[in-house]
């Protein structure tokens, strides 16, 4: 466990990409199985350890030190499992008991019930120094926010062992922790993982943003971004699997949309749930509610049958992986639009349709389709090459998603809280409101995002400085500063009082120009509901 402890320390003082990669390659290469594979699923987020919640740890502090000091202390560090480990008090006298191991942790917390995690969690910090309590921590709640993303801990394993990481991206959802059967590949012990009769998840192909470039519509075409969640969609062997992408398996969210899909094999394309309100059908291109209405079913382990009715989904396709057992990735985009197009004419019409071409004869035309769109589930435009294969990640020149304009809207600060990480010093969360028809300042929305350093100081300053009340880690301030909040889109929501929800808000600007009363109101807000 110490090693691990000691990777996590340095991950979190480490800001190069590439000394982190070598850094989680010594801990992979010096540390035995199975603990560099339980290392690797806290990394990429694969581990589960369900008995174990924020809560349950609060708890237990609260019961060694005052609630209060750890409380203040939890507000001014930022982070429970930093505050905790620091606070913990060491036993006297310390129990004389070998060094945990990071297997230790994963055999005895993942096997216990939520009655008994708690007392075990507890003699385990009991036996660990402040910086292996602190791992421990982040271990158990599956939040380690070291700066390390899973692509990057894969690329660290790929790079250490001399594999391409995406074949390891391929064959990972096909495999459990602690991977001995990648580690036996990756040291030349076994051959390589295969996702035969396994529905495993393959790396989306992913666009940049097309800042300024203007492209040829004979080499490019066109497509509407709607505005969903991504998803790849596998069924082999009887299986089908929904995946975002992240990679997370989110199947059990739709099982509507996992149910309907029967054609073998891998394809692309973004989430929506249907919107009868919404201009269009399913046929023309249309048919699609707003993001809002997808948030509805997002994240739902369960899904009832009222939900299901309520908010139907579908699957609008952009691309096709593999048909049947032959993988389609090589081929140009052209041939894989034929391809796609004679599979989606094989599933059911009410579940699953094409994204459609936008007809435009240059990129002028194109401009004005693009500026006229304004649908709700519509995001922008995808620009992607003709003879483009289907690559992982992000490469330059194949394809470019242009997405439409933000909306803005002058808002009222109304309420601060401190950050996490690197901003937790800060006051960086921004709760803005605008005014209603009688003068009330409702909050519409909460951004901490598309600020400079330089500002977030500015903005930190305002906060210590016209604090009216503080209600633990928040505070209330003066309503008097103005931003400008950019977002992509803005719809009904009952659970706000201001009946209005904000979709990607983030800061535009610092209106230090503008007076507060002078700022949005809300029923300005409603009339950008489309």
């Amino acid at each position: 466990m110490h090693a691990f402890a000691a990777l996590l320390d340095s991950l979190i003082y480490t800001r190069s990409r590439n000394a982190k990669l070598r850094l989680i390659g010594d801990y992979l290469r010096a540390t035995p199985d199975p603990d560099r594979g339980w290392a690797m699923a806290a990394l990429t987020g694969d581990l589960d350890l369900p008995g174990v919640k924020s809560a349950v740890i609060r708890g237990l502090i609260e019961q060694r030190v005052d609630p209060v000091l750890f409380r203040m202390s939890r507000d001014y560090v930022g982070d429970t499992a930093e505050t905790v480990a620091l606070l913990w008090p060491t036993p006297d006298p310390a129990p004389a008991l070998p060094p945990l191991s990071v297997s230790d942790v994963v055999d005895r917390l993942a096997h216990l019930s939520r009655a008994d995690a708690p007392g075990a969690l507890a003699a385990m910090l009991d036996q660990s120094d402040a910086e292996e309590r602190f791992a421990l921590l982040k271990m158990a709640t599956g939040a380690l926010r070291v700066g390390v993303s899973a692509r990057l801990a894969k690329q660290a394993l790929a790079d250490t062992f001399g594999l391409d990481v995406d074949a390891v991206e391929e064959v990972w959802h096909g495999l459990s922790p602690p991977y001995a059967t990648l580690f036996d590949w990756a040291e030349g012990r076994g051959e390589q993982p295969t996702p035969a009769d396994v529905p495993v998840f393959r790396p989306f192909m992913l666009a940049h943003p097309l800042e300024n470039l203007r492209v040829d519509l004979t080499d490019y075409v066109a497509e509407w971004k709607w505005d969903g969640i991504r998803v790849q969609i596998v069924h082999v062997a009887g299986q089908t699997r929904l995946y975002s992408r992240t990679g997370d398996d989110v199947t059990a969210s739709f099982p509507d949309v996992a149910a309907a899909f029967t054609g073998i094999g891998a394809v692309d394309g973004e989430l929506l749930v249907k919107g009868a309100h919404q201009g269009g059908t399913l046929e023309d291109g249309g048919g699609a509610a707003s993001f809002n209405a997808l948030q509805q079913r997002l994240g739902r382990k369960t899904v009832s049958a009222k939900m299901l009715a309520d908010y139907p989904a579908f699957v609008r396709l952009y691309d096709i992986l593999v048909d049947g057992t032959e993988d389609l990735r090589a081929l140009p985009w052209t041939e894989r639009r034929v391809r796609l197009e004679a599979f989606v004419a094989r599933l059911d019409p009410d579940r699953f349709d094409l994204s459609q071409v936008i007809a435009a004869t240059d990129f002028t035309a194109l401009e004005a389709v693009r500026d006229g769109a304004r649908d709700a589930a519509i995001e922008g435009v995808m620009l992607k090459r003709r003879d483009s294969p289907y690559v992982t990640g992000r490469r330059t020149g194949l394809w470019y998603k242009w997405k439409r304009d933000p909306l803005t809207a002058d808002c009222v600060m109304m309420y601060a809280q401190r950050g996490s990480g690197r901003r937790s010093s800060y006051y960086s969360d921004y709760t803005f409101g605008c005014w209603t028809a009688d003068g009330e300042l409702l909050p519409v929305g909460k951004a901490y995002s598309g600020i400079t350093d330089e500002e977030l100081r500015m903005l930190d300053g305002f906060v210590r400085k016209n604090t009216l009340n503080r209600f633990g880690p928040v505070r209330e301030v003066e309503k008097s500063l103005v931003l400008e909040i950019a977002f992509d889109s803005i719809h009904e929501s009952k659970r706000h009082k201001s009946g209005v929800a904000m979709r990607f808000p983030r800061i535009a600007r610092i209106r230090l120009d503008k007076p507060a009363a002078e700022a949005d109101r809300i029923d300005t807000l409603t009339r950008m509901i489309v």
